[in-house]
């Protein structure tokens, strides 16, 4: 697969010892997550965009696209400031998905300050308190519009039915699913309980999904465990709103990043030429408008 370029929708870039930026999950004696496990091998002090570059360059990544990685720092518009100086003096990321709290009464001035840099796509706020219907939080999810920004979320199963109906309110706003919702688990009755909720949530057309992080629950992945959760979320959004993103460093815990992108890439090998270049590139690099400014 390696002729089809790959646009990575899912990376994070971390540097412990920015004067301005905190990653409050990776710092020394942060608790371990659950799901992710054990994750000393990511606990570096930076982790650049050109170390990406460098971990991935014999893997045909065309494109990247950023995910808030810092985690309670004071001003959330200074990590956008950062990755925009990488973008500007390596040519990556290509697109940021930022941090702003939307629930806050200032989100939309956040919102402008963000929108500042060119390279600004989205925005994420992971949060787990039934924000899906909080009037606050949904006003700031509506201010997304006006910058043509995508929401990157991942409802857990239980909320997707309230994700959908957000997203079906608000048909200007594009909701990415991340991590292809995140599975927490791999037994046969989550998988039932998951894949109605893709299927509740993908029947919102502005709904997207980013098949992506599928290795913090399945710490000893093969081809063969992946497919199920790949092929699922396809069918359930279609070949034009699915898309491939490696979740990197985070998932360098469980594998390299060519095993990652040749699984992606032996999953949909019977697909057509089309859906499969849509797939690897051309629905991120659309939804995501990497064209722009980028």
């Amino acid at each position: 697969m390696a002729g089809i370029p790959l646009v990575d929708t899912h990376v994070h870039f971390h540097d412990l010892s920015h004067p301005r930026l905190r990653y409050s999950w990776l710092e020394p004696g942060a608790p371990v997550d659950e799901v992710t496990g054990p994750d000393a091998a990511i606990r570096a002090q930076r982790y650049w965009a050109d170390d990406f570059l460098a971990e991935t360059r014999f893997h045909n990544v065309a494109k990247v696209v950023h995910v808030q990685a810092a985690i309670g720092s004071e001003d959330p518009v200074e990590e956008t400031r950062w990755l925009q100086s990488f973008a500007d003096r390596v040519g990556a990321p290509q697109g940021i998905v930022a941090y702003a709290d939307l629930a806050r009464p200032d989100a939309a001035d956040v919102l402008a300050r963000h929108a500042e840099f060119a390279n600004l796509r989205g925005i994420r706020d992971l949060r787990y308190d039934g924000y899906l219907t909080d009037p606050d939080w949904q006003r700031g999810f509506a201010a997304l519009e006006r910058y043509e920004l995508i929401c990157c979320d991942d409802p857990a199963v239980e909320e997707m039915g309230d994700a959908r109906k957000l997203a079906e309110r608000h048909p200007g706003v594009t909701l990415c699913v991340d991590h292809a919702g995140y599975p927490r688990r791999r037994d046969r009755a989550y998988f039932e309980q998951w894949r109605a909720g893709m299927r509740t949530l993908a029947k919102a057309p502005n709904a997207v999904v980013k098949i992506s992080g599928l290795g913090q629950a399945d710490h000893r992945w093969t081809v063969s465990s992946l497919r199920p959760w790949v092929l699922e979320c396809i069918e359930a959004f279609g070949t034009g709103r699915a898309f491939f993103g490696s979740n990197w460093p985070v998932d360098r815990l469980y594998s390299s990043y060519g095993d990652v992108v040749n699984a992606y890439a032996e999953i949909i090998a019977d697909f057509g030429e089309a859906d499969r270049h849509a797939l690897f590139h051309g629905n991120a690099e659309r939804i995501f408008r990497l064209g722009e400014g980028a």
